[in-house]
């Protein structure tokens, strides 16, 4: 059984902007471009019609882009639309192990 890859925190920033705290948090995030990279080059991604392997996103991440489009984890929809969104965005595509279209 493989562990799960975590980020690696860096940096831990706290600014202070008019009546606001901002946190400013950095992480290194090559293990999920590594796994991504690994498994684009291992993997057939043959599961068969129902299942294909999209792409690596740490839960770090998710939780980030959830917060981010105002989407509960419970809302398993919704929490579908966000990875789709984000995964087939240009930001994201070194994420992606299948380049096909879903």
């Amino acid at each position: 059984m493989q562990k799960a890859a975590h980020s690696t925190k860096l940096s831990e920033k706290y600014i202070f902007e008019d009546d606001k705290l901002l946190i400013k948090k950095t992480f290194d995030a090559s293990h999920m471009l590594n796994d991504a990279k690994q498994a684009r080059e291992l993997t057939e991604n043959s599961f068969g019609s129902d299942y294909k392997h999209v792409g690596n996103v740490d839960m770090g991440l998710l939780g980030l882009w959830l917060k981010e489009a105002g989407v509960a984890w419970t809302d398993t929809e919704a929490v579908k639309d966000v990875i789709k969104k984000n995964l087939m965005s240009g930001e994201f595509s070194a994420l992606r192990v299948w380049d096909g279209s879903y």
